[in-house]
């Protein structure tokens, strides 16, 4: 086996098996689950852990490259509505067979698929290109997020309450494990044109920005469709008989996701083949590289969208109704909150923008810092999305408090620790949180007989938020120790100054 996607595949177990082993656990002890669904988990596990490895890899030697090659070739252009087009068509294009997505969209009631995801891909394209002219003249992220917030919150006073969760959650599942790793390396390469005086901080915020225009472009989808959660239809379990019907379940859908990936995989490649041959002109070697890695990202993708879809989708569903039937519900929110800290470790994209975050700033903000942070906010943002599974409470009590908070940190954190959260905010919220949170809190729901659209959906929008202000709290600690530091090591000079005056005159 490569030497590196067996280090990727041991970093994938790691990641992977707390959450494996708290769901076995509830499984034998307070939960107990049919087989039918444990097999299917078990299964969708060592999938999960196998395709999080390839794909890791194929980010690192194909995704993360070609962004930012292309990148760098669109700044050469020099032409200023041909970059913005391509950004926004590159937003549509890899929006519309973003996994995550069609999971959103198929769970949503009265609203057709494709409306749902044409608008979403649309809100993505057009706020890549403002984020291109964010970096072109040196706009400050912090103000941009300030308008646009303060613009969706009061789009959200017109806005039907049953689609509120859905449009906040559609800006947490677009940024998935396909866009992630592409806009971020497609940031870096378009920095190098930017104005900003924070050139380091440039280089991330296309994220942040990004989660906005499918939260807007939902938001009017709703002021146009009605959406009654009366015409919410249940999970169903898949019925498995024995082995084969288990074997025959996960081999029915590697075709269906095979060819999900293929179709935003291949316009990529194809397009950045017709750049080589043109304009950029790499050596065969490493063309032969990015070739490589993006077949290792292909198969990634299928066996993780297979695992997580099939596997832990029912397991999720069955966790949140068994537990919210117990005398003692109240348990889901520390169950829920110690499974958030561990689940966010085996989201693909987080570990591909810790790995990029470390690299940037030269180590001084570490994975390991990263990891940590991720891992409290997910706790917490879980823990809070079963109290309002729990008690109904209207998911803008925690939203419009918790965006104040983060906005507010961004005027007195580094810059750099302001576009890093709100990115953190949208990859944390992945096809893990997609395929067992979401899951599992209708099926809390289901059981509690409470508004599936109103009080599950949201739990993304959750995941999103805390995480913009654990990382700037990490921002202001850093800002703090620097300046203690600053401030120590001029004492030492000064009193380094005293003495040599004090030999000088003995």
């Amino acid at each position: 086996m490569n030497k590196k996607l067996k280090e990727k595949i041991i970093e994938s177990l790691s990641a992977v098996f707390p959450v494996t082993i708290i769901v076995l656990f509830l499984c034998f002890t307070i939960s107990p689950m049919p087989l039918a669904p444990l097999m299917l988990f078990i299964i969708g596990a060592v999938l999960l852990i196998v395709g999080m490895g390839f794909f890791t890899l194929g980010a690192d030697m194909a995704m993360m490259p070609i962004g930012e090659t292309v990148g760098k070739q669109l700044v050469k252009s020099k032409k200023m509505n041909r970059i913005i087009f391509i950004c926004f068509l590159i937003g549509v294009l890899i929006t519309l067979a973003e996994p995550d997505l069609k999971v959103l969209a198929g769970q949503m009631p009265t609203v057709p698929d494709n409306a749902l995801i044409f608008s979403v891909a649309f809100g993505v394209g057009i706020f890549l290109a403002i984020s291109f002219l964010k970096i072109l003249l040196g706009w400050d992220l912090g103000r941009l997020l300030i308008i646009f917030y303060f613009a969706i919150f009061t789009l959200a006073i017109f806005v039907p309450k049953d689609f509120l969760a859905v449009a906040f959650d559609s800006g947490g599942v677009t940024t998935g494990p396909i866009t992630v790793p592409f806009i971020m390396s497609l940031g870096i390469g378009l920095a190098s044109l930017g104005k900003s005086k924070n050139a380091e901080s440039d280089n991330f915020g296309l994220v942040s920005l990004c989660s906005i225009g499918p939260i807007i472009a939902v938001m009017i989808l709703g002021l146009v469709y009605k959406a009654d959660s009366s015409s919410y239809t249940s999970s169903i379990i898949p019925n498995v008989n024995d082995t084969r019907d288990l074997a025959l379940l996960f081999v029915h859908n590697f075709p269906e996701y095979f060819l999900e990936v293929a179709k935003v995989l291949f316009p990529i490649l194809f397009a950045f083949t017709v750049f080589q041959f043109i304009f950029i002109k790499l050596s065969k070697h490493r063309f032969i590289k990015i070739i490589i890695g993006m077949i290792y990202t292909l198969l990634g993708l299928v066996l993780f969208l297979t695992g997580v879809n099939v596997g832990f989708m029912p397991a999720g569903h069955y966790l949140g109704q068994q537990l919210a039937q117990l005398d003692f519900n109240w348990i889901m929110i520390p169950i829920g909150m110690i499974i958030g800290y561990f689940i966010v470790k085996a989201e693909p994209a987080v570990l591909v923008l810790n790995k990029q975050v470390e690299e940037i700033t030269n180590g001084t903000i570490s994975q390991k810092t990263m990891m940590n942070g991720l891992s409290i906010g997910m706790a917490i943002s879980v823990g809070l999305s079963m109290l309002r599974v729990l008690t109904g409470i209207s998911l803008l009590w925690f939203l419009i408090p918790g965006y104040i908070l983060a906005l507010s940190f961004s005027f007195i954190v580094p810059k750099i620790f302001t576009s890093i959260a709100f990115d953190s905010g949208g990859v944390a919220s992945g096809p893990m949180t997609a395929t067992f949170l979401m899951p599992f809190a209708m099926g809390a729901c289901e059981s509690l007989g409470a508004n599936v659209l109103t009080d599950a959906f949201g739990i993304v929008a959750m995941v999103a938020m805390t995480p913009l202000v654990i990382i700037q709290l990490i921002g202001l600690l850093y800002k703090i120790k620097t300046k203690h530091s600053l401030e120590n090591e001029v004492v030492l000079s000064l009193e380094d100054a005293e003495i040599v005056e004090f030999c000088i005159e003995e």
